[in-house]
């Protein structure tokens, strides 16, 4: 699993042509949010993939929520290559978290849910913090109220 996830995010990392607002150093975030994330119920390396592939189809760093329709999309292009390990399970799963991470706040699955907790714990790299009213896992919830992000938020808007 872990050799597949380096692939990925080497992958990903050679063709971002944006900012770092949504480049690797988010991803990361959102991979290790993920691994915080886990339960027994949550597939692993679903989440590990969504940190890296969720932006991948970004038209710019600011909003587009068309982003993840765009990727889960995109996903099939690199099914019988990049993906070709993934069970048929996992990429709808992955499908369906990058399709629905910036419509939707729940879905009742927990490994699509924790994908969507793992992205918007990083929110506060934007000055946002996350609201654990917003978020679907108590795992989430539990972070997300557990955590000051006001120092995190000032240092990521020092100049």
């Amino acid at each position: 699993m872990e050799k597949l996830i380096k692939e990925i995010r080497d992958f990903a990392r050679s063709r971002w042509r944006l900012g770092a607002l949504h480049g690797v150093r988010h991803w990361d975030r959102v991979y290790r949010n993920g691994l915080l994330l886990l339960t027994p119920e949550v597939n692993a390396l679903v989440v590990g993939l969504f940190a890296y592939l969720h932006d991948s189809c970004r038209k710019n760093d600011g909003a587009d929520m068309e982003h993840g329709p765009r990727a889960a999309k995109w996903l099939e292009t690199i099914r019988a290559t990049h993906l070709k390990e993934v069970t048929d399970e996992e990429f709808f799963l992955l499908q369906e978290a990058c399709r629905l991470h910036t419509k939707k706040h729940r879905t009742g699955n927990p490994t699509i849910d924790a994908c969507f907790d793992a992205d918007r714990l990083d929110l506060w790299r934007v000055g946002i913090t996350p609201d654990p009213k917003k978020l679907a896992t108590e795992r989430g919830k539990e972070i997300a109220r557990n955590t000051d992000y006001r120092p995190l938020i000032k240092r990521s808007f020092a100049k």
